[in-house]
């Protein structure tokens, strides 16, 4: 099993701070988390050679959740590990810290040191602003799983908004799927050579903060990152034994990006925009699009969203590669409010130039207290020989999840 780099000395200093002076103090414990049981079936045969021919392919994950809180509920300390086994990706059999701090709430203001997870952005099918924390890819296409990230944060309440502070002591490096795995695309990614602008490598220090506020109907935040980029350019690269591969390599960056939401009756307008530099050109990039929801369909309990929004991206040739340089997304959301908590989303993504499309969907309903049932889908539609999609053209993919909470 793969197990995830961490500045091991640095994270226990971080986490060891706080011990000292909850230990003494009442607290109590509180054990959760979940188990799943996945299978991602794969209806076509493999685009290349070395690649493992099983159509069919299970993987067990773990992610139990330990949380130790001060009676007065000033301090807590959390602890989520997550592993998985896999039956046919080594490097997707992996180990990481999702989160591991300690979170101090005061009056106007609150910290947390150790590993944790941040998530900025209001749009659908792209999170633009969303850089703190590194992409978990070997987990899902869909890029909402990430790693954990080592953090010092600072948030502070004020009359005129929330100001968030982080200080970022070591880089994560992304997930990629093994060399002989489906979705790995044209060439195995050596994971483990990869290449830094920085000397520091993955120790470089990046720095993040945000300000938020609501004014009236609108939701709005402005937030900046300077550091070790999460997107990766890959290099191309001959093996000792001459295969050619690709090496990811990770740039110094600065990013400003603003998010925001207006709230009108049953309309949410979603703006997300960023300017990036230390990727070839200066470059911006905007998703933008609205959703409205119908509310009590047909006089039952359910409703429906109804989701479009547009993907513009700039950059040049020498930035990482991405499908979202002209695009339109359409998607539709279902909410049956049901005691299983039914729900529903169906979407896809087509390019206005050469209508490459990516289509996706999912599903999940609660079978019991503890038990919950999902399915996803991946499908790829019109992919030209030089699309972004084109190297895992043949991976659609169908994933069927069976989760227990504890």
């Amino acid at each position: 099993m793969m197990t995830e780099r961490y500045p091991c000395a640095l994270v226990m200093a971080m986490l060891l701070i706080p011990v000292s002076g909850i230990a003494p103090r009442a607290a109590e414990l509180d054990i959760a988390g979940s188990s799943s049981m996945e299978v991602r079936l794969f209806p076509h045969q493999i685009s290349y050679a070395g690649q493992r021919k099983s159509m069919v392919s299970p993987s067990l994950s773990l992610e139990p959740e330990f949380v130790l809180e001060t009676d007065d509920g000033t301090d807590r300390l959390t602890l989520i590990p997550f592993a998985r086994l896999d039956a046919d990706d080594d490097r997707r059999s992996h180990f990481d810290l999702r989160e591991a701090n300690w979170l101090h709430l005061a009056d106007a203001w609150d910290s947390r040191v150790g590993i944790g997870k941040v998530f900025w952005g209001v749009t659908e099918s792209r999170h633009l602003v969303d850089i703190v924390n590194q992409t978990d890819a070997v987990e899902n296409t869909d890029g909402e799983d990430k790693l954990g990230q080592p953090m010092i944060n600072l948030n502070l309440q004020t009359d005129w908004g929330n100001f968030a502070l982080f200080a970022l002591p070591g880089f994560r490096e992304r997930t990629f799927a093994d060399d002989d795995a489906r979705l790995r695309g044209p060439k195995p990614v050596q994971q483990n050579d990869a290449t830094y602008d920085s000397s520091a490598r993955a120790h470089h220090v990046d720095f993040a903060l945000r300000w938020s506020r609501t004014l009236g109907d609108v939701d709005i935040g402005v937030s900046h990152f300077h550091g070790t980029s999460r997107e990766a350019r890959a290099l191309t690269a001959a093996r000792a034994d001459g295969v050619s591969v690709f090496v990811p390599h990770y740039d110094q960056i600065d990013q400003t990006g603003i998010d925001a939401q207006l709230t009108r009756d049953a309309w949410l307008w979603k703006f997300e925009g960023i300017v990036r530099s230390g990727h070839g050109n200066r470059f911006a990039a905007t998703v933008a699009g609205v959703e409205y929801s119908f509310y009590q369909v047909a006089d039952t309990s359910a409703d429906i969203g109804v989701i479009a929004e547009y993907q513009y991206d700039g950059r040049d040739r020498s930035a990482p590669g991405t499908l979202s340089d002209d695009d339109l997304f359409v998607g539709l959301r279902w909410a049956a409010n049901d005691a299983q908590d039914t729900s529903a989303l169906a979407g896809l993504i087509v390019d206005r130039n050469s209508q490459e499309t990516a289509l996706s969907f999912e599903a999940e309903r609660r079978l019991t207290d503890r038990w919950k049932a999902e399915i996803e889908g991946r499908w790829m539609e019109n992919v030209p020989a030089d699309g972004f999609l084109a190297g895992i053209k043949n991976d659609d993919h169908v994933i069927f999840r069976l989760t227990r909470y504890f």
